[in-house]
């Protein structure tokens, strides 16, 4: 076998034990809450008055042997085992019998629709001020820098808090909560398309700016470290244009961003799940917080499964694509000089 082989081999093996070690905990954190889903049924029915004491144990141990929590943790985890192998991700305890793959089918569009927009207009705007502020200096640099700092430093639910209370609750030009009005129901028409864009304005500006802030600022140090290279300086010597020197500068100090890049839209469905929950926004963060206060097992699990597979696979393609970009992967997994 070759060296690319054996090192494509090596990153295979590494993703396959990393997956089957957060398979593991995927099953297992969840279950160390104390309790588990069926009490929390069962104080919420006591609660009501809804039924007898006699009728709610019954109640309770049918809940229990449906669930399958009467069996030993082993079992439980080869039947979750087995069900993943089907696809088949289980049925919402609080929603029974409601699919996991249904609920999460409903959530995870709105996750992707408001993340992935601000991901990528996120990377793109912070790289090029990254560069800018790097190669101009100035007072552009001592404007962008100190800012951009301040704001990749803010966790996204302050950002997030901020921005509702002025536009929200101050001004009142925005819409607080929700992914669209309590008066409309999900279509295609264009009533409702104008809902749904009012009340994703909040949520998209309070993820893109500290995406922004987080670029550059990464993006201007990776910069700052290419300025001092031998090229810049003898490509300035030589006349070359500014334009093609800046050009210079962000294709080599993209390396470490692309990863970024990568990593982040891997970790999209978990990354600022928190401005979900703030806004009561219909998204995977608002599902997945549910989910945990019900101790739903199935829709955590089922959630956390699609986190992890995202996180890994990016890491995965990541690894690989350095194989062939990074010329010095490549020299020593080929031979290549």
């Amino acid at each position: 076998m070759s060296k690319f082989g054996r090192y494509m081999l090596t990153k295979v093996l590494w993703f396959l034990f990393a997956f089957a070690v957060a398979l593991l905990f995927n099953f297992l954190l969840i279950r160390l809450i104390p309790g588990n889903p069926v009490d929390t049924m069962m104080a919420r029915m006591s609660s009501s008055g809804s039924a007898t004491s006699e009728a709610q144990q019954k109640i309770y141990a049918a809940y229990i042997a449906e669930f399958g929590l009467d069996k030993p943790l082993w079992q439980q985890f080869l039947v979750y085992l087995g069900n993943l192998a089907h696809g088949d991700l289980g049925a919402s305890f609080s929603q029974y019998p409601t699919p996991v793959g249904n609920l999460i089918s409903q959530s995870l569009p709105w996750t992707i629709a408001l993340q992935l927009p601000a991901i990528l207009i996120g990377w793109i705007v912070g790289n090029v001020l990254g560069v800018l502020t790097a190669y101009r200096k100035g007072l552009l640099d001592k404007i962008i820098f100190p800012v951009s700092l301040f704001i990749s430093n803010m966790p996204f639910y302050c950002l997030s808090i901020l921005l509702l209370y002025l536009f929200a609750v101050v001004l009142r030009i925005l819409p607080a909560v929700g992914g669209y009005g309590f008066d409309q129901v999900p279509n295609w028409s264009w009533t409702f398309i104008g809902s749904a864009a009012q009340h994703y304005i909040l949520p998209f500006l309070s993820l893109v700016i500290i995406f922004i802030g987080g670029q550059a600022i990464g993006m201007r140090a990776m910069s700052i470290y290419e300025l001092d290279a031998d090229y810049v300086r003898y490509s300035s010597s030589l006349g070359v244009r500014q334009g093609r020197v800046i050009r210079y500068i962000f294709r080599n100090a993209m390396l470490p961003q692309v990863t970024g890049l990568a990593l982040s839209i891997g970790g999209l469905v978990s990354g600022a799940l928190i401005t979900e929950i703030v806004f009561s926004y219909p998204g995977i963060g608002t599902l997945l917080f549910s989910a945990i206060r019900t101790q739903d097992y199935p829709v955590v699990q089922g959630i956390t499964l699609i986190i992890m597979l995202a996180v890994l696979f990016a890491n995965f393609l990541v690894e690989i694509a350095y194989g062939f970009i990074d010329p010095r992967i490549r020299a020593t997994t080929t031979g290549e000089r």
